[in-house]
C-alpha cells in the first residue's frame, strides 16, 4: 500500500501506533459506556472507580496525578462519588493535610457487572481472532506498556539531574 506523503511526512496516520492505540481506546470506552449506561455512572465516574479498585486507598493527590486530572475537578467528582455511598475518604495517618480514597462494599456488584461487560467487550472486538493471536496482541501490548513505564522513568530521572547542574 502506497502511503501518500506531504514532503516527509505520510498523509494517512492510519497506521501509526500512536493514533490506532488512541483511537482503540476512544472507541473501547465508547461502547463500554453504551453498555453500562444503565448503572448510572459517568465515564468519569466508572473511571475514578475502576482506578482505584485496582489501587485502592490512594490519597487525592496521586489519584489525580495518575489519572492525569486536575485536582478540583477531581475533588468534586469525589464529592458526587462519595454522596452516592460508592467511595469514602479517610484521613491519611502519616499526613493530616491529606485524604486517602476507598471505595466501599456498595460498589462490588456494580464492579462485578462492569467486569462482565469488559470481557464481554473484549471477546466481541477479538471475534473471530484465534486464542493464539489474541495472547500475542496482549503479550506485546503488555511489553509496549512496560517500555513506556521504562523510558518514563529514565525520562524523569535525566529531568532530575539535568535540574541539578
Amino acid at each position: 500500500m502506497e502511503i501518500e506523503k506531504q514532503g516527509n511526512i505520510p498523509k494517512d496516520l492510519s497506521h501509526s501506533l500512536g493514533f490506532l492505540v488512541h483511537d482503540v481506546a476512544r472507541l473501547m470506552r465508547r461502547a463500554f459506556d453504551r453498555r453500562v449506561k444503565h448503572l448510572g455512572l459517568t465515564r468519569s465516574q466508572w473511571f475514578v472507580i475502576a482506578h482505584l479498585y485496582r489501587n485502592d486507598g490512594r490519597t487525592q493527590r496521586h489519584l489525580a496525578d495518575e489519572l492525569e486530572v486536575q485536582r478540583a475537578p477531581l475533588s468534586k467528582l469525589l464529592d458526587r462519588l462519595e454522596a452516592g455511598g460508592w467511595v469514602e475518604r479517610r484521613a491519611d495517618p502519616d499526613d493530616r493535610r491529606a485524604n486517602r480514597i476507598y471505595i466501599t462494599e456498595k460498589i462490588n456488584p456494580l464492579m462485578a457487572e462492569g467486569i462482565t461487560v469488559g470481557k464481554d467487550l473484549t471477546d466481541d472486538i477479538f471475534s473471530g481472532i484465534g486464542e493464539g493471536v489474541r495472547a500475542e496482541f496482549l503479550t506485546i501490548l503488555a511489553h509496549v506498556k512496560a517500555k513506556l513505564i521504562e523510558i518514563e522513568q529514565r525520562g524523569a530521572s535525566s529531568d532530575g539531574r539535568k535540574g541539578s547542574n
